[in-house]
């Protein structure tokens, strides 16, 4: 597989490309996890909550328990304490369901914010590269032929990839000028092949 140009110049910008693009997902994989950890952090006040909560609940029914032992009157004593024992229920259960929320956006946040920009190289940059490598792999295959054979091959590469402005520079008919195997002509087709895609002729 041909990773990179022969050319110093497409080469350089290659390079150049690949290490944008790496920087590129870098950036935001390290921004979603910092993300992450500085969401995770939010659910200390659920975390407080529910500790208050929890203990209200547990004072309450140790209240109402003692409150109970009062003769005659034990039931009607020890209902207030009951009633803020059910409080202390209340605020827990809000404190574990605001910890979960946090969690939840702790985990869909940073992800979204990874995953956005990373589908957009996926989109852009990465067929790009691949495409270039496929071609890059298989012209040099044909540059390897004979060179009767690898040019030929070459030339009809160029007859659909070079723009049109550019092929009637090498002949005024340069299609026919392919079939009736021109030599000169499809030397030239084929340099044109060759360096479009950053590769050299021999």
């Amino acid at each position: 597989m041909k990773l990179y140009a022969e050319r110093p110049v497409r080469a350089c910008l290659q390079l150049l490309s690949d290490l944008l693009a790496l920087a590129w997902a870098v950036l935001w994989i390290s921004t979603a996890l910092s993300l992450r950890e500085a969401v995770s952090r939010l659910d200390r006040p659920g975390e407080l909550l529910a500790s208050a909560g929890a203990g209200v609940s547990e004072h309450m029914a140790t209240a109402a328990e003692a409150a109970e032992r009062v003769p005659l009157a034990g039931d009607a004593l020890a209902a207030p304490f009951a009633s803020v024992g059910g409080a202390g229920e209340s605020l827990t259960s809000a404190g574990t369901s605001f910890q979960a929320s946090v969690a939840d956006l702790a985990l869909y946040l940073p992800l979204v914010t990874a995953v956005i920009p990373l589908a957009l190289l996926a989109a852009t940059w990465l067929p790009a590269r691949v495409r270039w490598m496929r071609q890059a792999t298989a012209v040099r295959s044909m540059r390897a032929m004979s060179p009767e054979a690898g040019s030929r091959l070459l030339a009809l590469r160029a007859l659909t990839s070079v723009s049109p402005t550019r092929l009637m520079g090498v002949h005024e008919d340069p299609v026919g000028a392919w079939h009736a195997d021109d030599p000169e002509a499809t030397r030239v087709l084929a340099a044109l092949e060759l360096r479009r895609l950053g590769l050299r002729s021999t």
